[in-house]
């Protein structure tokens, strides 16, 4: 049974999450809706609920074309497109060009480099450069030379690897990163405990936790080829820094960083640099500026490796609630709170 004024409510905010447990119809127009429906909202007393399109149909009402109530949603459908477009991405040779993919999925160049940029955070040219470097990672640990995994992965050569900035040569990939050497320490801080970890190029990681092994195995986890060693004493400017902007967080650690993520991730991680202490953003809010999807910049806010230096703990939900954060919602309250001067 259903309730009418739920079923009102969710006409009115056009709650997606509600389709396909109802339809509306308009006696002033005879045509049916599916909730999310984005046209005018109509006046409640012309409403009425039904639960199904054929039920609907019954009643004497023809199905809304803009929102195809009857049938899969205007958002499912670029979805499908999208899924569509990545298909023919992975299987399609040569490479096609944003023009002819386009002309295959039936939308224009535009259109679909926002569909796919609301769904995946990239555009295809950028999806299709990740999904090419995830294959030459699989490929580089069994090849015989990195020019071998390279044409295994659809490159033509190697020059291009060598031209992307992700911290680890080919070569060092192709042995798990093998060969690096990563320093690390420990130490406690108000917050709980907190691991400083830096490679030949700056910090690669600053981790929050309960213990310091938990620390060290989240460490390894991330740097599984890495030779790792502890170096307090090394470490003991950079670590002050840092606890000293827990503290004072006017007083930002000026550290080099070592940044490792896709291009896309990276893009976000600038962006959060840029947002001032003491203020906040909207997963929304940012996503509109970078022109993504908020569920792609919390992908990315929760793939930071560097709590702190990189500052997703400054990003929250459009309501003002915190959201989440990878190492805690108490950690990025109390982050927040100095920032603001509230402790």
């Amino acid at each position: 049974m259903l309730d009418p004024d739920l079923c009102w409510q969710a006409v009115c905010t056009r709650d997606a999450a509600r389709d396909g447990q109802f339809v509306f119809a308009v006696r002033s127009t005879g045509i049916y809706c599916r909730p999310s429906c984005p046209a005018r909202r109509p006046l409640r007393a012309n409403v009425s609920f039904h639960a199904d399109p054929a039920s609907a149909e019954a009643a004497g009402y023809r199905a809304c074309r803009r929102c195809t109530p009857q049938g899969a949603s205007p958002a499912e459908q670029l979805d499908a497109l999208v899924a569509s477009a990545c298909r023919l991405l992975d299987e399609l040779e040569p490479t096609p060009t944003l023009a002819q993919l386009a002309a295959r999925i039936g939308l224009s160049s535009s259109h679909l480099v926002r569909a796919f940029k609301a769904r995946t955070g990239l555009t295809p040219k950028a999806w299709f450069q990740a999904r090419r470097r995830a294959a030459l990672e699989a490929h580089l640990p069994a090849a015989g030379s990195v020019l071998q995994a390279a044409l295994s992965a659809g490159y033509s050569g190697t020059r291009a690897l060598y031209e992307q900035d992700d911290g680890l040569s080919p070569t060092q990939r192709r042995r798990g990163g093998a060969g690096e050497t990563l320093r690390f320490t420990i130490a406690p801080c108000p917050l709980g405990q907190l691991l400083l970890a830096s490679s030949a190029k700056g910090v690669c990681a600053l981790l929050f936790g309960d213990n310091a092994a938990q620390l060290e195995s989240e460490l390894r986890l991330r740097f599984t080829a890495a030779e790792l060693q502890r170096d307090d004493p090394g470490l003991g400017d950079w670590l002050q820094q840092v606890l000293r902007q827990i503290e004072e967080p006017e007083r930002a650690a000026r550290l080099p960083l070592d940044l490792r993520g896709t291009a896309y991730q990276q893009q976000v991680w600038r962006a959060l640099r840029q947002i001032p202490p003491g203020q906040t953003r909207g997963y929304g809010e940012l996503a509109a500026t970078l022109g993504s999807h908020p569920r792609a910049v919390a992908r990315a806010c929760a793939s930071n490796p560097l709590g702190l230096l990189v500052p997703c703990h400054r990003v929250v939900n459009a309501n003002g609630a915190l959201g989440g954060y990878r190492w805690g919602v108490e950690r990025k309250a109390a982050l927040l709170s100095r920032e603001r001067g509230e402790d």
